[in-house]
């Protein structure tokens, strides 16, 4: 039996039929590298060999009598395979499009809390005799580093491994409703002993925060309830689009090289460009900055495997005000800088802290109340997407012997914020996962496909900073910003 931490538990607390908070993936595979070629029931049986290498697999959810602590863990005695593995066929001529439309579908459906929370689709008749695989587990299990962890225990480094050997775990006895109780009165009982952590956590950031932010000329990060008002920052329906799109890992880290900014830089700008050139096309370009929340880990070096939550979050101005590519990117950049020195100051568990005091009951009901009196399409909304980068295997993987060929990672979404963008790198490319709800923006393909472009913006300045006699700045003005001066691109 093991407790929910007070991360884990909100969010499952803050569920409802809308808000669905599992993380998704979509990965194809060529089954041209398996040894005996691919069948569904070959790979029912490799995920039935390599399920038991991590409990998170095999583990339920199991609510403490009246609910006066977090939910626990305990092993499923009743675990049945074939209600999380599943295969199906795709609609002609199974490409890109029609595979993200099927995973859009899955996406919206919720996970049985009944059952260990994960499903895996196997889908067939992709185009190129690829086999698909739509994954899902709940955020309550993980997050995207452990998520990226996880995913180790499926996959190997060559087509044929030698074999895995299963770690004998112990027998566990699932606990009575009198274990239970008492384990919830424990734990109850404790937690006044939280709250004077909480506090001086608490009061230690306010002050760090007015210090810095009293400072004369020092940027500041971003403040949520700030962001501007667009088309997808209102209530969502249990209905998703996805969309999915790879671009060169070079070129990203080309234009990082050459400007002296980092990979999540580039990652920010080229979303915010994306997201920038679909609300210009719907005459809704705010004129003031979008507001990204940057899901941050907190996962020490010596939790790199660990499972559950372990995350905070930044919020960085996106600089969608700006025409110029470049101007927005070192924007961004500076953005993310001091964001991080904030972030810093105020300590990652400013938060985490009070999540061990979130209650199921009112946190239910206020998610609930929010989504069903369609608050979000009335207030201003706190963040207006979230984008989460999470870097990946530079090495070629594969399951079952059939070598990966491409990895989406998807995220959840919720009411007032209907747009969510996370980001794998995977070999030499980087993949984007867009989840949006479908009526919110039913062209969700379209802003995807802007990704290309933004970068392209980005790559044209870099070739066009190399080459002599370059102009101060590139072509376009931006909107109104204090001027930031461009680094040689040499120096970085």
């Amino acid at each position: 039996m093991e407790r929910l931490s007070g991360m884990d538990a909100t969010f499952l607390y803050i569920e409802t039929p809308s808000n669905q908070f599992h993380m998704s993936g979509v990965l194809v595979f060529d089954p041209s590298t398996m040894k005996a070629g691919y069948s569904f029931e070959a790979m029912r049986d490799f995920m039935k060999t390599r399920l038991p290498l991590n409990p998170a697999f095999t583990r339920k959810l199991v609510d403490v009598p009246l609910r006066i602590a977090h939910p626990v863990w305990v092993e499923d005695d009743g675990f049945d395979l074939d209600a999380h593995i599943h295969r199906i066929g795709i609609p002609a001529p199974g490409g890109p499009d029609e595979l993200a439309e099927l995973a859009g579908q899955i996406a919206g459906w919720p996970l049985d809390r009944r059952r260990p929370l994960w499903e895996m689709w196997f889908v067939e008749g992709l185009e190129h005799g690829y086999v698909g695989l739509v994954a899902k587990m709940h955020h309550a299990t993980i997050d995207g580093v452990s998520g990226a962890n996880l995913m180790m225990h499926l996959f190997d480094l060559e087509a044929d491994p030698a074999p895995v050997e299963i770690p004998e775990r112990p027998a566990e006895k699932a606990p009575t409703e009198l274990e239970l109780l008492g384990y919830g009165l424990w734990s109850r009982i404790q937690r006044p002993l939280l709250l004077p952590r909480a506090l001086a956590g608490t009061a230690k950031a306010a002050v760090e925060l007015v210090g810095r932010r009293l400072v004369p000329h020092r940027e500041s990060m971003a403040t949520p309830f700030t962001a501007p008002a667009t088309p997808f920052n209102g209530s969502i329906t249990p209905h998703r689009r996805v969309a999915l799109i790879s671009v060169s890992l070079a070129e990203v880290r080309a234009v990082k090289d050459a400007f002296g900014t980092t990979v999540n830089d580039v990652i920010l700008a080229v979303c915010g460009g994306a997201v920038r050139r679909w609300l210009i096309d719907h005459d809704a370009l705010p004129d003031r900055p979008l507001i990204a929340g940057v899901p941050v880990s907190v996962r020490g070096e010596d939790d790199v495997a660990g499972f559950g939550n372990l995350i905070s979050a930044m919020f960085v101005a996106l600089a969608t005000e700006m025409d110029d590519p470049i101007e927005r990117l070192m924007s961004i950049h500076e953005a993310t800088k001091d964001a991080k020195e904030e972030f810093k100051a105020v300590g990652a568990d400013s938060l985490t802290n009070w999540t061990e005091f979130a209650g199921p009951r009112l946190f239910g009901l206020a998610m609930r109340l929010y989504s069903e009196s369609s608050l979000a399409d009335r207030m201003p909304p706190a963040l207006n997407f979230l984008v989460s980068n999470v870097p990946g295997p530079p090495v070629p993987l594969y399951l079952a012997g059939g070598q990966l060929i491409s990895l989406f990672p998807l995220g959840p979404i919720l009411d007032g914020m209907g747009l969510n963008v996370t980001v794998l790198s995977y070999m030499d490319s980087v993949g984007f996962g867009f989840v949006s709800c479908r009526e919110l923006i039913p062209d969700l393909s379209v802003m995807a496909g802007y990704v290309a472009d933004a970068l392209a913006e980005l790559t044209a300045a870099v070739q066009g900073v190399a080459a002599p006699n370059r102009p101060a700045k590139a072509a376009g003005a931006r909107k109104s910003a204090p001027s930031r001066k461009r680094p040689d691109p040499k120096s970085g």
